[in-house]
Order: C-alpha cells, then sequence, then structure tokens
C-alpha cells in the first residue's frame, strides 16, 4: 500500500484527467455520434416493451434456458427465425448525469490505482518519463480497451464500435502516461 502514498498525486491526476478526455471525447468529438441508430418502428417497440412490464435489467431474445433448449429444432428455428438480440433496459426517466459522472470519475481513479500497482512493481524510482509512460499507458489501454472486446464475441456489439473504443482508450493512455510520467518518483 506504500504505492498509494507515493503516487497519489499521479492516480488522481491522472484519474481526473481521464475523466475530463472521457467527458470531450462522448460529448464534443464526433465519432461516437453515429455508433447508436434508432430502431425504424421505436414507437411499435415501445408500446410492446411497456406492456410487457419489462424492469430494469439485461435481456436476450429469443431467450433459452441453456444450449440444450438453443439445440432443439425449436430453439433453431427461433434463432434462425430471429431477430436475435440483447436488450439493456434502463430505469424510466431522463438519466441522473451527477450519480453517473461521480461512478465514472471514480471508475477512472481506480484504473489509475492499478496502473500505479504496477507500474510501482515495474519501474525505478526516478525512471526516465518515457519508460513510465510507455509502462503507465500500456496498462491504461488495456484496462479501458480490452474489457469490451467480449461484448463483440458473445453479444453482437458491432466490430466498429469496439474499434472507436481502441481509439478511446488510446487517448486515456496518453493522458495517463502523460500524467504518471511527469509526476513519477
Amino acid at each position: 500500500m506504500e504505492f498509494l502514498l507515493e503516487l497519489w498525486k499521479p492516480i488522481l491526476l491522472g484519474g481526473i484527467g481521464v475523466f475530463i478526455v472521457s467527458a470531450l471525447v462522448w460529448t464534443v468529438m464526433p465519432h461516437h455520434k453515429k455508433e447508436w441508430a434508432p430502431l425504424p418502428n421505436e414507437t411499435d417497440v415501445a408500446n410492446v416493451m411497456r406492456a410487457g412490464g419489462l424492469k430494469p435489467g439485461l435481456y436476450s431474445m429469443p431467450f433459452m434456458a441453456d444450449m440444450k433448449e438453443m439445440g432443439t429444432p425449436e430453439g433453431k428455428a427461433k434463432m434462425e427465425q430471429g431477430p436475435v438480440a440483447y436488450i439493456t433496459i434502463a430505469p424510466n426517466g431522463i438519466p441522473a448525469m451527477g450519480p453517473m459522472m461521480a461512478k465514472s470519475a471514480i471508475y477512472n481513479i481506480v484504473v489509475a490505482i492499478f496502473v500505479a500497482y504496477v507500474a510501482w512493481h515495474t519501474l525505478d524510482r526516478g525512471a526516465e518519463y518515457l519508460q513510465v509512460f510507455r509502462v503507465t499507458g500500456t496498462v491504461t489501454f488495456v484496462a479501458c480497451a480490452l474489457g469490451v472486446v467480449p461484448e463483440a464475441i458473445w453479444f453482437a456489439r458491432p466490430w466498429k464500435s469496439i474499434a472507436l473504443h481502441a481509439f478511446d482508450a488510446a487517448l486515456y493512455a496518453m493522458v495517463m502516461g502523460g500524467v504518471f510520467g511527469w509526476l513519477w518518483i
């Protein structure tokens, strides 16, 4: 836990720096604007979903209780007929941005703590800026980019979306690596 005392400045500034860049990526930069599309019959789908009384959570369609069911002729027919969908239902109402932003900032600081932990055990005191940048930037990229890959593999998230998140992660890695390189002990 000594690394927390020694590296608290780059942890906080790196986490907050990535939070700021993330906010800019999602509010100012154009590359995520076309990542989501409306359903062509959104009103009809929303009415059916309301009638179904869906609560916030994760849903799949067609739902199969296990792989055995998917292997039955009925299960195969449902999958072939489609649509196949993975749906996240959020609570109704306008999202509470304050708590969501606070959680995002905390997440980025937690990532910075793990970055600091790896750097502490990998780098020497007085290590050169570029060496610190390389190690801490790489760990940040891995933390921010690779976690979403299983979404594409298992839940049909478009690979283009994964590539966009990898681009974002590269920006976050540069910020975190820069802060750690600047404030390294």
